[in-house]
């Protein structure tokens, strides 16, 4: 399988808590729902498409504990994304727990990234992780990383949770897709290439 990064961010790189004041505040955080005014049915339908090529989800304890205790309570028929989201098996990242509520539920312990080398091995279209920030960070440092799909908002949060803090692993990505939907959110793709390059500007002479 696949493995996919699908996370909101603000221009600023804020990763934390898009959904409602309430998602997450920890460390104080209290400007949560950033992504919410622009949300619109264009996003919709991508994120219900990107969704739709999940054949499991793996998730860090924090974000598991949100969509366990959320998503099981939303019932609307119409809604693209329940279905999905309740039926697809769940792996969790965790040293503390030892079962989980939303089921299907595995508990990943000790050598996380090893377990998720393993699950790569399977066959398979995607193993997804959604928000899961510190996941994320863990399994780029580890090589593991196939793909991340950015939902960009247009607003600066001005602090916050990062995906990508300072001393984070770095890596070369390559842009697959780009797309701006009528409420301002870039929709971007980028495929991980292998480590960072870096080289000196001589002038355009010299540009391929």
């Amino acid at each position: 399988m696949k493995l996919t990064v699908f996370e909101f961010v603000s221009v600023d790189g804020v990763s934390q808590g898009p959904g409602s004041p309430e998602e997450d505040t920890s460390d104080g955080f209290t400007q949560g729902g950033w992504l919410v005014p622009f949300i619109d049915g264009a996003f919709i339908r991508q994120a219900a498409a990107w969704l739709g090529q999940a054949d499991a989800l793996l998730l860090g304890r924090r974000t598991y504990d949100a969509f366990a205790r959320d998503w099981p309570q939303i019932t609307d028929p119409d809604d693209p994304f329940t279905v999905l989201m309740n039926g697809l098996p769940k792996y969790v990242a965790s040293h503390t727990l030892t079962a989980g509520s939303w089921n299907p539920t595995t508990i990943l312990s000790g050598d996380v990234a090893a377990q998720v080398a393993e699950l790569k091995q399977q066959p398979g279209r995607e193993l997804q992780i959604h928000g899961s920030a510190r996941l994320a960070q863990s399994l780029l440092a580890a090589g593991l990383i196939d793909e991340f799909r950015l939902v960009v908002a247009p607003v600066i949060v001005g602090r916050g949770r990062r995906l990508f803090p300072d001393g984070g692993a770095s890596a070369g990505l390559r842009l697959v897709s780009s797309q701006t939907t009528p409420g301002g959110l870039t929709l971007q793709v980028y495929e991980r290439t292998g480590p960072a390059t870096y080289a000196t500007y001589t002038g355009v002479s010299d540009l391929g």
